[in-house]
């Protein structure tokens, strides 16, 4: 038969189906934050609607249950690091819907310097290269706890480990390191100059001509001269 449960949304979209500067504004924080969609705007929305609503509750009740469940609110925005140590309950009606995208695990990358851009922060995400205090996390939505944000790593069977690996270098670093390269070509062939001028110089073998025998040529005009005058004789 399956689970009879009927799963309902965990988020709500807009309330008004047009409005200009809702879009305009949407498009801004999937641009910046490298959001796959709008869904994932309504959804920190959402869950920020329900803190406030929460907190809008705990500060009309003086119960004792209402000061336990303000505790609870307060730690636990302290631990996300939305709000500061010491803040009251009225703080939390003024926080923004980017107070929450800052600590999703897609920007904290980003502001650590894991990953070059939100893209590649979301790419490496969901491909199981990252993980918060050694547990692998596939969720770029992921909120990172302030404790948590000194345990962001790659996981061990990842390229990404190398500190050195081109697609973690930034375009400054990439740059140090083709200018690297460029000056240890160039002091390899200076040292081959330098090698090659320092060989001592060989003088170049004269080839010497074949000795030719004078003596039989002597005698050749010898008996050329006896007969050169009986001719003339005639």
């Amino acid at each position: 038969m399956g689970d009879p449960r009927k799963f309902r949304k965990q988020y709500s979209g807009p309330s008004h189906p047009w409005n200009k500067e809702r879009p305009e504004e949407e498009s801004g924080l999937v641009k910046e934050f490298g959001l796959k969609n709008k869904t994932e705007v309504y959804r920190s929305r959402s869950l920020l609607s329900r803190f406030k609503n929460t907190a809008k509750k705990l500060i009309a009740s003086n119960t004792e249950q209402a000061d336990v469940e303000r505790e609870q609110l307060m730690s636990r925005l302290q631990s996300l690091g939305i709000i500061n140590a010491g803040a009251q309950t009225d703080d939390v009606l003024s926080l923004e819907l980017k107070d929450l995208m800052e600590r999703r695990l897609q920007t904290r990358l980003l502001r650590q310097n894991l990953a070059r851009s939100v893209k590649q922060a979301r790419q490496m995400i969901t491909h199981g290269h990252v993980t918060v205090s050694g547990k692998t996390i596939t969720s770029p939505s992921y909120l990172v706890t302030v404790s948590e944000d000194v345990a962001l790593g790659f996981a061990n069977n990842s390229n990404f480990v190398d500190p050195e690996h081109p697609e973690r270098l930034t375009d400054e670093k990439k740059e140090e390191v083709k200018d690297d390269k460029r000056a240890k070509a160039t002091e390899k062939r200076e040292e081959k100059k330098a090698a090659e001028n320092a060989k001592p110089v060989v003088a170049e073998k004269v080839e010497e001509k074949p000795k030719t025998d004078t003596t039989k040529e002597v005698k050749e005009e010898t008996k050329k001269e006896p007969e050169a005058k009986a001719e003339e004789k005639k």
